[in-house]
């Protein structure tokens, strides 16, 4: 596929600044881009390298000082050589548009395969794909463009939207909720019963859990959740979310518009986490707390206690991230620190 630097242009909403009939046949990485590809440097790391990318073009921010010093000209231990730039607001998403254009997903076929298994009471949009050995419980009702894909299960009363894709082996149990423009990656299962036991003497009865699961649209759930139903009422996964791999949602969790959970996130039963919230990964959050929104946390934090709206917090327990830097400066001196009160117990002793 080929496509001139001006039509890229179009399509991002960026301005060029070199050759706008520069041929352009694919995106590539910063450090393996040729001068066939474009490519894209968001961030200072990358701007200041910009002359050392083979790239036939190169996505840089619209306010980026260097392009209305000397756009084009770059010395190379090749010699000089011309640089051409696409002038955008945001870099990062110009380029993800770029990979769409040159890299688009695969359409599925569509119609329903004779080996998939489907209950009464059925009900689906137009142009859907459902898979091999697919199987939808009674009473499923489904909308436009959904893509089921092989070996996945909908439990019975399962409710989609439109444009969604289910990619193989997931598993959404009865009476969910799944909005429009979701996609679920492999293995993952929406529904599963929370982890509640109500203790019995020496026994443990399993506490009945009668709720569902309920995801807005646009949100994208990774391979390997695993995201319990209420165990009254909904766990609650609000429009725009986005989880990594591995992450765990307990029974009535709320999790705010545009949250962001990266892989091994572990979420205890309760918790309600406001909009534009990010965790990094491996943070585990306790039980019936309240995290804010616009709360980052910090990699294999230990969340014990509510977090209030825009704070930065690390470490177990948590703590502000200032704070949790300067203990980590200090961790290792703590053998050095030993010794050196171990000295001054004994000078007291002999002063006194």
């Amino acid at each position: 596929m080929k496509i001139s630097l001006a039509k890229i242009a179009e399509k991002v909403g960026g301005e060029v600044k070199g050759d706008c009939d520069k041929t352009i046949c694919g995106a590539a990485p910063f450090e393996k881009a040729t001068s066939d590809d474009i490519t894209y440097a968001g961030g200072a790391k990358f701007l200041k390298r910009v002359c050392e990318t083979g790239a036939g073009a190169v996505i840089v921010p619209l306010n980026w000082p260097a392009v209305s010093d000397d756009p084009l000209s770059v010395g190379t231990d090749a010699g000089q050589r011309t640089m051409n730039y696409l002038l955008v607001e945001n870099p990062q998403v110009a380029f993800v548009k770029v990979l769409e254009f040159f890299c688009p997903s695969s359409t599925p076929k569509q119609g329903i395969s004779p080996n998939a298994c489907i209950g009464k009471g059925f009900e689906s949009g137009e142009d859907i794909s459902v898979g091999h050995f697919v199987a939808i419980g009674n009473d499923v009702n489904i909308g436009d463009r959904v893509t089921l894909c092989p070996n996945s299960v909908i439990g019975d009363n399962v409710v989609i939207g439109s444009d969604v894709r289910i990619y193989p082996n997931v598993t959404i149990l009865d009476r969910c909720r799944i909005g429009s423009r979701v996609t679920i990656h492999s293995g993952t299962v929406i529904g599963s019963d929370g982890f509640g036991f109500a203790p019995d003497g020496k026994k443990y009865r399993k506490i009945p859990h009668t709720g569902i699961v309920q995801i807005d649209d646009d949100v994208e759930i990774g391979a390997g959740n695993t995201i319990d139903r209420a165990t009254f009422g909904k766990t609650w996964i609000k429009s725009g979310v986005k989880t990594d791999n591995l992450v765990h949602i307990a029974h009535n969790v709320t999790v705010g518009e545009n949250t962001v959970l990266v892989a091994q996130v572990g979420i205890s039963g309760s918790v309600t986490i406001g909009r534009n919230a990010t965790f990094a990964g491996q943070v585990g959050v306790a039980g019936h707390l309240t995290i804010g929104n616009d709360v980052t946390v910090g990699p294999q934090a230990g969340v014990a206690k509510s977090v209030p709206d825009g704070e930065v917090v690390s470490g177990t327990p948590e703590m502000p991230h200032q704070l949790w830097l300067r203990v980590q400066r200090i961790i290792p001196r703590l053998p050095e620190i030993k010794k050196k009160l171990a000295e001054l117990e004994r000078k007291l002793d002999t002063l006194s």
